[in-house]
């Protein structure tokens, strides 16, 4: 029995090391062949709107642990402000419960919402998981009070493993999803968790980003 147990530990802790080999190397791939589309994403949104080029939020990474996520901005600068007046409307704010997101969000800037639609406003997260904050694959990051109100019992089992900025949610309908459906995802996902699966998502992802489904 013991032998037994030292070998799974030996197995998952092999495959961790090979699951982050590989976001090293991926991340940085990208950041390096994408650096001159960053230039000019970074140019749009700037003679575009007013407000920085980057948005950073906290998120609760591995095991609890507050880390600060990175996006290029998409919204206006006053979008948290805006959110409360726009949740006044039923119509909004059933949404808003359901899905944890607005189809039609009206502090979206028009260069964001192309962003959006190509996943491109998500790019930035690559240094985060250059640090060692993200994985390539994972459970979505969540916001510090989705955690605490939402996740529920699950709570524990979701942040035991490195969030990601792909994953079993996001190539299952994304947004199309109601935010339940997402936490149920993320758990099967840790349950079947492996660097083929993980691989597997990663191919997944590259055809439904050209195709934007279920992003906005």
């Amino acid at each position: 029995m013991t032998v037994f147990i030292e070998r799974e530990l030996f197995a998952l802790y092999r495959e961790d090391w090979v699951k982050r080999g590989f976001d090293i190397l991926f991340s940085a791939s990208v950041l390096v062949l994408l650096f001159p589309v960053y230039f000019v994403i970074a140019l749009a949104i700037k003679c575009s709107s007013k407000g920085p080029v980057f948005y950073s939020s906290l998120r609760a990474g591995l095991d609890g642990r507050i880390i600060k996520c990175y996006k290029f901005r998409t919204m206006c600068i006053d979008a948290e402000v805006k959110l409360k007046k726009i949740l006044e409307d039923p119509t909004y704010l059933r949404e808003w419960k359901r899905y944890s997101k607005l189809k039609k969000d009206p502090r979206v800037t028009k260069v964001g919402k192309w962003l959006r639609k190509t996943s491109l406003d998500e790019m930035p997260q690559f240094w985060n998981v250059l640090k060692g904050d993200l994985s390539v694959v994972g459970p979505r990051p969540y916001l510090i009070e989705e955690v605490m109100y939402h996740l529920g019992l699950r709570k524990e089992k979701i942040l035991s493993v490195r969030p990601g900025i792909t994953g079993l949610w996001q190539t299952s309908g994304r947004n199309l999803l109601t935010f339940e459906e997402r936490i149920s995802l993320e758990a099967t996902y840790i349950d079947l968790r492996c660097f083929s699966l993980d691989l597997f998502l990663v191919c997944k992802t590259i055809p439904l980003i050209i195709r934007a489904k279920g992003a906005y």
